[in-house]
């Protein structure tokens, strides 16, 4: 219109987000930053109360719930395939996770340990799974691996969510490669602190610590800004690169001072 404002041209839907781990923390707050953008979300999660809690405050209509434990492939792939039938998918977040406390000469972690890494690593791989092939096709769609600071060097006490951590990023990296130039993208995100039900209990000081709707609003700009890797909030990107340069023995001297995350059943 002469002499008018322009309005500002609103930004495309990010059409359908299926997301496991929606019930809490991190994938509560990327359902509900999607849903506000205009997404119609599948949402994955093993609590119905705490499901429904998040399906009913998000915006929009036609979101639906998945309630299962990740673990079972069958139920995630059932689910991936009941969402697909509804149309396109055109984003897949593996946010689900767990986090505890254990440790190598404890023989009764060892069932910890198998199950943070079938829940953090093989579950993703489960989550991601049934829908490349469609993706493939339309050569359009992004997976989004949610991975940790804490991957980048081992800490004390959460061997099994360090090194489930460090495989998401060797995982996700990987299948980037592997879909190179398919019209796929693959997107890691490396959350910092981020105040969520899982750092809650932490007994020890969280530098950077940021509140989850401020993490997940900076996450889907990431994600929709088709970023390989990222981590947020930006200063623990800076922390996780000097990790790297130190020298082995003298992250060793220092790390072993630091309190350790607690197992099942301790208390902080």
């Amino acid at each position: 219109m002469p002499g008018g404002s322009e309005q500002p041209v609103p930004a495309p839907s990010p059409g359908r987000v299926f997301m496991t781990g929606a019930s809490s923390g991190i994938g509560a707050a990327l359902a509900h930053q999607y849903a506000a953008r205009g997404a119609v979300v599948g949402l994955v999660g093993r609590r119905q109360d705490a499901l429904q809690a998040v399906a009913d405050a998000l915006p929009g209509q036609g979101h639906q719930m998945y309630v299962l434990d990740i673990r079972d492939r069958a139920a995630l792939q059932a689910a991936a395939q009941d969402f697909l039938a509804g149309g396109p998918v055109d984003r897949v977040i593996a946010c689900a996770g767990i986090s505890v406390g254990t440790l190598t000469d404890a023989p009764e972690d060892f069932a910890v340990f198998q199950a943070i890494f079938d829940t953090n690593v093989l579950a993703m791989v489960a989550t991601f799974e049934p829908f490349i092939a469609a993706m493939r096709a339309r050569r359009s769609g992004v997976l989004v691996g949610i991975g940790s600071v804490a991957g980048v060097r081992g800490l004390p006490g959460a061997g099994a969510y360090s090194a489930s951590k460090a495989a998401v990023r060797a995982y996700c990296e990987s299948l980037r490669v592997e879909l190179h130039g398919s019209g796929v993208q693959v997107v890691t995100l490396a959350p910092g602190f981020i105040a969520t039900p899982m750092t809650a209990h932490n007994p020890y000081r969280m530098p950077f610590l940021m509140p989850v709707d401020r993490f997940a609003d900076q996450a889907v700009r990431a994600i929709e800004a088709g970023d390989r890797y990222r981590v947020i909030p930006w200063p623990m990107a800076w922390v996780g690169r000097l990790l790297r340069l130190v020298p082995d023995a003298l992250y060793d001297a220092v790390a072993a001072r630091r309190k350790r995350k607690p197992r099942i059943g301790e208390h902080p």
